[in-house]
């Protein structure tokens, strides 16, 4: 069993660099659905992914209808919103958990957490701030599932 890092057509190339260096370090499962917002050689992922990149578990996903058809959602996926009412500290996650992250400037779509509302989460913040960066999120979110199955690896 491994956490699955799923990230929703992201658009900065160092946020998912970034994340696959989480991943790898954790060894997590990223997946990434298209369309991306660059190339996965770009040298800025590169850079961002170090030398971990060769040693991530990455999928392509060309939509998120292909990703769902192949992962069809459950119990154990978990939608990151600002939108959500409930922290993620206070869901259980499981070994196994699916983690969605949308896109750096519009989030998750609108139609995915309507039909999911009972899987949306949120990171608290201070009101007024919009949002985290995304591996910023994606670590926080992550390491609290590493936390509540130790020891995954």
């Amino acid at each position: 069993m491994k956490l699955q890092i799923v990230l929703v057509e992201p658009r900065i190339p160092q946020n998912t660099g970034n994340i696959g260096r989480l991943c790898a370090a954790t060894q997590s499962a990223l997946h990434l659905i298209h369309p991306l917002g660059f190339t996965l050689s770009q040298k800025e992922i590169k850079r961002a992914g170090m030398d971990y990149w060769e040693h991530l578990e990455l999928y392509e996903w060309s939509s998120l209808e292909a990703f769902a058809e192949a992962h069809p959602f459950g119990e154990s996926h978990f939608l990151l919103t600002t939108k959500a009412k409930r922290a993620y500290f206070e869901a259980s996650l499981p070994p196994s958990a699916y983690l969605y992250f949308g896109r750096e400037d519009a989030g998750l779509p609108q139609v995915l957490l309507e039909a999911h509302p009972q899987a949306m989460l949120k990171i608290p913040m201070k009101e007024g701030n919009r949002s985290l960066n995304l591996a910023t999120a994606t670590g926080i979110v992550l390491y609290e599932a590493i936390r509540q199955n130790y020891p995954l690896f």
